[in-house]
């Protein structure tokens, strides 16, 4: 697979090159085949960039995974983070963590997994993350988690269900997470805190 840098100027681009206009009609065929860095979505025949992870969404990120990883094996589960999923044909998507059954992944994924999450960076639009979800849920996904740093709550959309909550779960399953828990340890080396002041020390 050939590796291509992306430059970081618009939110929709095209792979760097010396001759490249801004905008440049990619086949998907093309782009399934193509390694970018970062990697970056595929909209309607043209890349386009994922907000710049900033510190706290890259910590909540991981945060994330690791709660989904510690059960995997009491919910058979199994998790991954910003892997290709094509959405239809011709979208595809990188969603911040995947959830799914415990089963074989291809390389870009193209059955609608069991959970979804997004977490918001300042830099998304409200457009944006409901187009975004609409993907998945016009996919097949049946559960999509929002997590917002700033209100540090969740919303749980689902084919005919919207919630905000603190306590997210999927319907019929067992999973859930606990945001307080997550935020909690997201705070513990934020400055100010017992753990910071410690390490100071």
């Amino acid at each position: 697979m050939a590796a291509k840098t992306v430059v970081s100027a618009p939110s929709i681009v095209a792979p760097k090159s010396s001759s490249a206009p801004a905008l440049t009609f990619v086949p998907i065929e093309e782009y399934l085949r193509t390694s970018y860095r970062p990697d970056v979505e595929y909209i309607d025949g043209y890349l386009r960039e994922k907000p710049v992870v900033i510190s706290v969404h890259g910590r909540l990120q991981s945060l994330l995974s690791h709660w989904f990883v510690s059960h995997e094996e009491e919910w058979q589960v199994m998790v991954g983070v910003e892997i290709r999923m094509q959405v239809d044909t011709s979208r595809v998507r990188l969603p911040d963590v995947i959830v799914d059954h415990a089963r074989f992944w291809p390389e870009t994924l193209v059955e609608p997994p069991l959970l979804l999450i997004e977490i918001l960076s300042p830099s998304d639009t409200y457009g944006e993350m409901r187009r975004r979800i609409q993907d998945y849920l016009t996919m097949g996904v049946k559960t999509v988690w929002v997590i917002d740093p700033e209100t540090r709550k969740g919303e749980v959309h689902g084919e005919r269900t919207e919630v905000d909550a603190t306590r997210l779960t999927v319907a019929g399953t067992d999973i859930y997470v606990d945001l307080a828990e997550i935020f909690a340890r997201l705070d513990k080396y934020q400055p100010g805190s017992a753990a910071a002041t410690a390490e100071v020390r």
